[in-house]
């Protein structure tokens, strides 16, 4: 009996491998894309400590990772009544810009005399800087929480609109046509077609908007307060407790680490049809 050798097949399945196929080799457990950051971090605190623990430099310039844990530790309550602080006119102020941003946005996109008229005026109220115009808000709204809210509002503001600017123009014109000889009202058309549309991009300036929010709170702090960790930095920098500024440092970043962690929880369940998201599931 004669065996014949196997031919690969002819036609379309030949041309078009199957999406096993196209990937190759599986990729890395997604727990490796932690390994490069906390390799990185770990070795960061190591020279920490060699720098500080050899005496290369004064304790009031650089405590070591030791006297910043405990200045923490000691002041735990403390540091956690002025975290609060910063966190609601953080948020607050997230808040407005991203609800205000976004109004701004819509109506430019369906305006081009808003546009003309606003546009111009926000790229002149980006380029000026916040901690010039801090204390005109201070001497308008007093020593409360209301100007750190409009500073994280205006740091904030300006991402929120320029990406939800540039989501919402980004729908295929062709789609859009589509929907208006289906007879699609305007109402629809944006709540079906464009503002998904927009959501990657808006998600991804919302990113960037937290993380200045944080900074806008605390800069406004520095302007005039008596709370707040940025009130918290300044005392520590008079006294030249550097422990307790770096400690009030860390706790900033990581306020800007939730706020960013949460808008990308919520981008997984937003927008688990965008190509990030799936090819994140494939990794």
């Amino acid at each position: 009996m004669t065996h014949q050798m196997e031919r690969p097949p002819a036609g379309p399945q030949a041309r078009n491998p199957t999406p096993s196929q196209r990937e190759g080799p599986p990729r890395a457990s997604n727990w490796l894309a932690y390994t490069y950051p906390l390799a990185f971090l770990a070795l960061a605190v190591a020279c920490w400590f060699l720098v500080t623990g050899g005496g290369l430099v004064a304790p009031y310039v650089l405590p070591s990772p030791m006297d910043t844990w405990k200045a923490f530790a000691d002041n735990t309550g403390y540091l956690w009544t002025h975290t609060l602080v910063t966190s609601v006119e953080t948020v607050i102020g997230f808040v407005i810009a991203s609800v205000v941003g976004v109004l701004v946005a819509v109506a430019m996109v369906y305006s081009p005399t808003m546009e003309k008229t606003f546009y111009p005026l926000i790229l002149f109220a980006q380029v000026i800087p916040k901690i010039a115009i801090a204390p005109l808000f201070v001497v308008w709204l007093g020593f409360g929480p209301s100007p750190k809210i409009l500073v994280a509002v205006l740091m904030a503001f300006f991402p929120v609109v320029i990406s939800a600017l540039s989501g919402l123009r980004s729908v295929d014109p062709e789609l859009l046509e589509l929907t208006s000889t289906m007879g699609a009202s305007k109402v629809k058309t944006f709540c079906k077609v464009r503002f998904p549309a927009a959501l990657p991009e808006l998600l991804s300036g919302l990113k960037v908007a937290a993380t200045l929010a944080v900074t806008g709170a605390v800069v406004g702090e520095f302007v005039g307060a008596n709370a707040g960790l940025g009130y918290v930095i300044l005392q520590a920098n008079g006294t030249m407790d550097t422990a307790m500024l770096f400690a009030a440092l860390f706790i900033m970043s990581l306020l800007g680490i939730v706020l960013f962690a949460l808008i990308q929880i919520a981008e997984y369940f937003l927008i688990p049809w965008h190509a990030s998201r799936r090819s994140r599931t494939r990794t």
